[in-house]
């Protein structure tokens, strides 16, 4: 096993990660330095560094289809970037509509809409093609949303997860969710993480297949846990679960909520419905970040539980995993 390189570039804190795929082998990073580095696999140096200014930079995307363009987000504002244009790094749009700082920002596979999630739990959705907020993502976290990834199967929808240990699917464009999957809840086997009474099953990070691996693999999301656990879910069965336990109950009436609320009756938790989900438990660490990634046509999920670390990324070939880690990559 060759060992890991370590990308050295930034003078603080690298805080996010993200590998092109149109260009193999280039890899961008963000810090708390404000800087933007650009790394080629096959040099030994950083290749470029964009200094956008002294305030942290919290997460980073390509625009879907047109990695030349790099979204930013900063605080509670969010920066779109030309990287060919290196003298000025002036953003050619700029968005500030949370007013909480966002933790992570999403592109669609279409790029026309950008999704935020801040630390106030909310989530905005931002047209891009007209650059303004299309709408907002509210009553579905009651703590921090850590994350946020658009379903490229589901032109429509998005998912996140929070520090209210809950993972929540969204109809962005009605504005509001449709399940919502709370980790807190004990399961039906809990003797897998009985260590892990003092780490609550936060939502650290969440994965979902790119586009074009949706031939290969199932529809699924991957969710990282503050209690160790890395479950895999496929979407699309507990969907469909979903759907029959409500059909086979056709005299029930529903019950009534204030607007903006979510009812119990729509959240469920792991393994109600008596059907296995992959469940990776690593009672040792907490994993912080996981990614869905493809190795000569197979399926595989790649999961980091090192405190220090971030976030990481896998390239879709399945070449190199980057971390983050204080100073370095």
């Amino acid at each position: 096993m060759t060992d890991p390189r370590r990308l050295r570039g930034h003078k603080g804190t690298a805080t996010c990660c993200i590998a092109s795929r149109q260009r193999p082998g280039l890899v961008a990073t963000a810090g708390e330095d404000g800087c933007v580095c650009w790394f080629d696999m096959r040099c030994k140096d950083v290749i470029c560094i964009m200094d956008l200014g002294k305030n942290p930079i919290s997460s980073l995307c390509f625009k879907s289809g047109n990695e030349d363009i790099v979204y930013v987000s900063s605080g509670t504002e969010v920066k779109c970037f030309d990287v060919h244009l290196a003298t000025s790094w002036k953003p050619l749009e700029s968005y500030n509509y949370n007013k909480e700082e966002i933790n992570q920002i999403a592109c669609n596979s279409k790029s026309s809409f950008l999704a935020t999630a801040d630390d106030g739990g909310d989530v905005k959705i931002i047209d891009i093609h007209q650059q303004c907020l299309y709408k907002t993502l509210r009553a579905g976290h009651t703590s921090i949303c850590s994350s946020v990834q658009f379903l490229p199967w589901r032109p429509w929808e998005v998912i996140t997860g929070g520090l209210d240990s809950k993972l929540v699917m969204w109809d962005f464009s009605k504005g509001r969710p449709y399940k919502i999957v709370d980790f807190s809840t004990p399961q039906m086997d809990s003797s897998s993480n009985a260590g892990q009474c003092f780490n609550p099953a936060f939502v650290h990070a969440i994965a979902v297949p790119e586009v074009d691996m949706l031939d290969k693999a199932d529809r699924i999301c991957v969710v990282a846990r503050g209690d160790g656990v890395v479950d895999v879910i496929n979407i699309e069965s507990e969907l469909a679960a979903m759907r029959s336990k409500s059909s086979s109950k056709p005299g029930k009436k529903s019950q009534t909520k204030s607007k903006g609320s979510v009812s119990t009756a729509d959240t469920e938790i792991l393994d109600q419905n008596g059907r296995k989900r992959l469940h990776l438990d690593y009672s040792l660490g907490r994993p912080y970040c996981c990614c869905v990634l493809r190795v000569s046509n197979l399926l595989r999920c790649g999961v980091m539980e090192l405190n220090s670390l971030t976030q990481t990324r896998m390239h879709r070939s399945g070449h190199f995993l980057c971390l983050g880690r204080e100073g370095s990559l």
